[in-house]
């Protein structure tokens, strides 16, 4: 399979890695990343080891089979416009936050499948992605049902070894991953911590409060998610995450604009009621957004 992966920073690498181990793949990202791949390939190191000479450039191809989108949610708009150029089999996104794939199929004629996923990933240097912790791809249609589509992107996902779920529950499954990154990102992006910090003690209570927030929210869209399946799998994701430090966490650290309008945000925006926990995390990042936008 011919596949873009749009959005070639940490997962975007480790993903298009290992796919290229079996497949035709073009990494699109910024330099100087890219200009390393291209001129010396991509070095993966960490849980697995291995060199891949995929394609590598700083806009995307003419066409693919597929396009697997992992930018942040503040540029899916952008890279929707991009893609609309392009002459595509399929699109794949496995971003943080919900409405991505709904923005993409606007502007694409092809199906725009919904994905999630929990491979662990940081950029070394350039040209050199760190393989930090063995995941998983769950992929399907993205308002629920059985898809060819999914059936074929999750073959080929599989045979590159990349661990993979076809999935028919894809609207339960993209607010599940939600309800965690609402418990999770914000909350250690504002006290600078790592996931183990939500373990215990006051941040096990807040982060618990964000996710059964949400899952009401999911089931005021229609979708059947339990408190307690929310809180769990928070509980969950913390403790075997850690010693991670949380994609906000590091948009923070670094001076980055975050993808809070997409996650607790979200939660706030199509709440029917209000939604204070989720409320004052958006508004604390928000904060500390503005300050950064004057500096």
């Amino acid at each position: 399979m011919d596949i873009a992966v749009v959005g070639a920073g940490s997962l975007g690498s480790l993903l298009g890695g290992l796919l290229a181990r079996e497949h035709d793949v073009t990494l699109v990202g910024r330099d100087p990343h890219v200009s390393a791949v291209d001129r010396d390939g991509l070095t993966v190191t960490g849980v697995e080891q291995f060199d891949v000479s995929p394609a590598a450039r700083t806009d995307p191809p003419a066409e693919a089979d597929l396009a697997v989108v992992a930018v942040k949610s503040y540029d899916t708009a952008a890279v929707a416009a991009q893609l609309a150029d392009c002459d595509l089999g399929a699109c794949l996104s496995v971003q943080n936050g919900m409405g991505n794939e709904s923005r993409l199929a606007e502007a694409l004629s092809c199906p725009v499948l919904a994905g999630t996923c929990t491979y662990g990933a940081r950029l070394a240097e350039p040209g050199t992605v760190a393989f930090t912790g063995r995941g998983d791809v769950v992929l399907g249609a993205r308002e629920g049902g059985p898809s060819e589509t999914a059936d074929r992107v999750g073959a080929a996902f599989t045979a590159a070894g990349v661990e993979t779920t076809v999935a028919t529950d894809m609207p339960r499954r993209l607010w599940e991953k939600l309800a965690v990154n609402t418990a999770v990102n914000a909350a250690t992006a504002l006290a600078r911590v790592e996931n183990g910090a939500l373990v215990d003690g006051p941040g096990r209570s807040l982060a618990a409060d964000a996710a059964r927030e949400t899952a009401r929210v999911a089931r005021e869209q229609g979708v059947d998610l339990p408190d307690e399946r929310a809180v769990e799998r928070t509980r969950q994701v913390v403790r075997d995450t850690a010693a991670n430090r949380s994609s906000m966490l590091g948009d923070v650290e670094a001076g980055r604009e975050t993808e809070i309008d997409a996650i607790n945000g979200y939660v706030v925006r199509v709440a029917a009621e209000p939604v204070p926990v989720n409320t004052t995390l958006s508004r604390l990042v928000r904060t500390w957004e503005t300050e950064q936008e004057r500096c």
